[in-house]
């Protein structure tokens, strides 16, 4: 479904709910269990009322750190990596037993960047999730922080919350965050900053004035919510950040009641093949286009993309690897399958079709990438 306003929140079946670390810990890294039990009490009553949840948590890291008695998190990757190890359980068994107070069966999902690249652990994924659901079991997924190496992170929650979004097919993603909502500045440094209840397009502006609004126990800031609204919408799913403070705030969020910020979703869905495209397969290379390519992409809504229109060629990048289409000012136009390797496309950039042959020794196709392959950004 397409979410134009307000009031077509009481319609959204499937939701991803995103919890920070600073919702549902302490600032000594110990669990707050008031919050937690109210999260659990009341995603479950949605869940009686027919809705489909998905719950991405965060606060792993902030659990093995207090259980582990540190002092701070660790600063290398091991070290996070350890107390992530001690953190998971402990989280997942006080969200287990949460929720079985009110008859609700939950099930831990670990991913990491890897379910996202391949097409195929992409659907297993999907697959997943969507069995789950049929079940009537609450997901609650973090990343896999254990055994993920830098390249294969997705980094922070927030984004994770918009690749589940995408994942799962879901109609609203809502974050639940140690602020509450997106406003005009940073409000802790600029007082006069004014809350915004509705953004109908995420433009520069609005990026520039997202800041910084992390806390020292999570990973994220209200950046990485602009990130993750940018995401979602332009999966067609529309998404709200709202404070974890605020009591029952997804619930009355899906009652119609003016509660954070809405970002609204485009008017189409992406495709599940584009949406991995976009964003779940992860980009190994640039190609920045010129203008006249650029002209192409937005009269025509897509095309192909042809040798002759590419200017450079940034990254090292294997044929069938995603890579991102950019204009000359850097800005991200389109992602999509290269047919051509990196080091082939250095020979024929900005070359005519028909050179390729000659150029190469042989030609895969005329496109390096076909407008199927293509998708929109």
């Amino acid at each position: 479904m397409i979410i134009r306003n307000r009031a077509d929140l009481r319609q959204a079946k499937r939701i991803v709910v995103k919890v920070g670390t600073s919702t549902i810990t302490y600032p000594n890294y110990s669990r707050n269990f008031t919050r937690i039990d109210h999260l659990a009490r009341e995603l479950s009553d949605l869940h009686n009322r027919g809705k489909e949840i998905i719950l991405v948590s965060s606060g792993a890291q902030a659990v093995g750190v207090d259980r582990l008695r540190l002092p701070e998190k660790p600063r290398t990757i091991p070290g996070k990596q350890a107390v992530a190890a001690v953190g998971q359980g402990i989280l997942m068994h006080s969200y287990e037993k949460a929720f079985a107070e009110y008859g609700v069966t939950v099930a831990q999902v670990l991913l990491t960047r890897m379910e996202m690249r391949d097409r195929h652990h992409y659907i297993n994924s999907r697959n997943t999730f969507m069995e789950l659901l049929k079940m009537g079991v609450i997901p609650i997924v973090n990343e896999n922080d254990t055994v993920a190496l830098d390249d294969l992170k997705i980094g922070d929650n927030d984004n994770m919350s918009a690749l589940v979004g995408g994942l799962a097919d879901a109609d609203l993603i809502v974050i639940l965050s140690d602020i509450d909502g997106y406003y005009t500045a940073n409000p802790a440094t600029h007082p006069d900053a004014v809350l915004v209840h509705e953004v109908p397009e995420i433009t520069p502006a609005v990026e520039e004035a997202a800041g910084d609004a992390g806390s020292s126990r999570g990973t994220g800031g209200m950046m990485t919510k602009i990130q993750a609204a940018k995401q979602a919408t332009s999966s067609g799913i529309s998404l709200v950040i709202a404070s974890g403070t605020e009591r029952d705030a997804v619930a009355r969020i899906l009652d119609g009641e003016e509660v954070g910020t809405l970002f609204l979703s485009g008017e189409n869905r992406l495709q599940v093949r584009k949406r991995w495209l976009a964003f779940g397969a992860g980009c190994h290379g640039t190609l920045v286009v010129d203008d006249g390519c650029v002209q192409a992409l937005r009269r025509e809504g897509s095309c192909s993309i042809l040798p002759a229109g590419i200017l450079r060629v940034d990254g090292d990048f294997e044929a069938g690897q995603t890579v991102s289409i950019r204009d000359g000012a850097g800005k991200e136009l389109a992602r999509g399958l290269t047919h051509y390797s990196s080091a082939e496309l250095h020979k024929i950039k900005g070359v005519k079709t028909s050179q390729i042959e000659q150029i190469l020794g042989a030609k895969v196709c005329d496109e390096v990438i076909h407008r199927d392959d293509l998708v929109l950004l």
